[in-house]
């Protein structure tokens, strides 16, 4: 954390690793991530979204993660920012369950998680433009997919798109109401990148 300018105080360095134990018990059993080097996980796994975190609109309470998988950078973040009301979209039902007790496990609240996929939920009304954050990490952003994604966002709402070194900074793929906002450096080891879109408010 310090490599990259990060303060954490105990409760969350804690709450943190927490986190990470449990992750590392549960994928000796299920395949929930990638942990065979120890600093390359903790680097993408937790720093990359406490990174991210700032650049959370002090605005921002509702956010959506998309293929959480493993549950990052969607817990870390819950955890940075404990304000936030999250909503994890897993499809896979044995990840989703890990999710769910580590949201018991980690004792957090206004948490829920959503065993589909996220196009099945295009198809629920309440959804729609109900989150000021969307975030996406190992998902091609495709028109396609971005155009779905945006359907979740309210106006002037952000997507935040964790990505590797690879790639133009501004994605090809933008249609609008989405437009490119910054691409950030996250964790220097990773050469890894923040891409936010924003949707425009239409007058």
């Amino acid at each position: 954390a310090a490599k990259n300018n990060l303060f954490l105080e105990d409760l969350l360095a804690d709450r943190l690793a927490g986190y990470y134990e449990l992750l590392a018990r549960w994928n000796r059993k299920i395949n929930l991530t990638s942990l065979d080097n120890l600093d390359e996980a903790i680097d993408r796994l937790i720093l990359e979204p406490l990174v991210a975190a700032r650049y959370l609109p002090a605005t921002a309470n509702l956010l959506m993660d998309v293929g959480s998988g493993g549950g990052s950078p969607a817990i870390p973040l819950k955890l940075a920012v404990p304000r936030l009301r999250l909503t994890m979209v897993e499809s896979k039902a044995r990840k989703s369950a890990f999710l769910r007790e580590a949201t018991r496990h980690l004792g957090l609240t206004d948490v829920q998680v959503e065993t589909a996929r996220y196009e099945e939920l295009l198809a629920r009304p309440e959804l729609h433009e109900a989150h000021d954050v969307v975030s996406v990490r190992a998902v091609r952003t495709e028109a396609r997919v971005l155009t779905s994604l945006q359907a979740f966002l309210a106006p002037g709402g952000l997507i935040l798109h964790f990505r590797g070194p690879a790639g133009p900074a501004v994605p090809a793929s933008l249609v609008p109401p989405l437009e490119w906002t910054a691409t950030h450096p996250l964790v220097e080891s990773l050469q890894s990148r923040l891409t936010i879109l924003t949707k425009r408010r239409i007058r």
